[in-house]
């Protein structure tokens, strides 16, 4: 009975002491992790309702993974005019990660663009009345208009971190475009992925 008594109060040792060292492990993953993502905060990733390709991957989730795909192309920045308006691969500037992005999830954003600037040409200040199907889409104030006048405008405040969702468009001003990654840092502050003037990376998401 006492050797029962004995086992028991050993076992319980041994759980009690197991316990603390996975929380301090845990901890300590938790603290030096360097990346983070959504259910690290409790927030709950939106999925699209719409799959237009129908690969069983939603909208939202596709254009992630089409701008991570050329996040790890990584082409070289240069901002070049093109017959037909579309890049090689191996060359784009930041407005190639969105439509390449798009491309992803089944849409054709440059005939999107087009077709909003052929019925609303007065809306695009940039255009001035003279619209060019081979350049339109990648300039960053035309899209600026059009996610303006067919999305939704989300927050800009960064302590807002819930409301950051993987496959976001972001707009800085009329000069940059960005797609939110599924990635965080240890605040909860999505990082951006983007082509800069060096390369495409994932960098911290600093949107004004």
């Amino acid at each position: 009975m006492k050797k029962t008594i004995k086992i028991a109060i050993i076992t319980i040792f041994l759980i009690i002491i197991l316990s603390i060292l996975v929380f301090i492990l845990t901890q300590f993953y938790q603290k030096h992790k360097k990346v983070y993502y959504a259910e690290d905060f409790g927030i709950e990733v939106v999925l699209s309702k719409n799959d237009m390709d129908n690969d069983t991957i939603d909208d939202y989730t596709d254009i992630l993974q089409g701008a991570r795909k050329e996040a790890e192309n990584k082409p070289k920045y240069k901002s070049a005019y093109y017959s037909g308006g579309y890049p090689p691969d191996s060359e784009g500037v930041c407005t190639d990660v969105i439509w390449r992005a798009f491309k992803n999830a089944g849409y054709s954003l440059k005939d999107m663009v087009d077709e909003d600037i052929k019925n609303n040409v007065e809306k695009y200040p940039r255009v001035s009345g003279k619209p060019d199907p081979n350049i339109d889409f990648r300039r960053v104030p035309n899209l600026k208009v059009y996610f303006e006048r067919n999305a939704i405008t989300l927050t800009t405040d960064l302590s807002k971190i819930e409301e950051w969702q993987p496959g976001d468009i972001v707009v800085f001003g009329t000069s940059h475009i960005g797609i939110i990654s599924d990635k965080r840092n240890k605040k909860g502050i999505p990082y951006l992925i983007h082509n800069s003037r060096t390369t495409t990376k994932r960098r911290r998401c600093t949107r004004t």
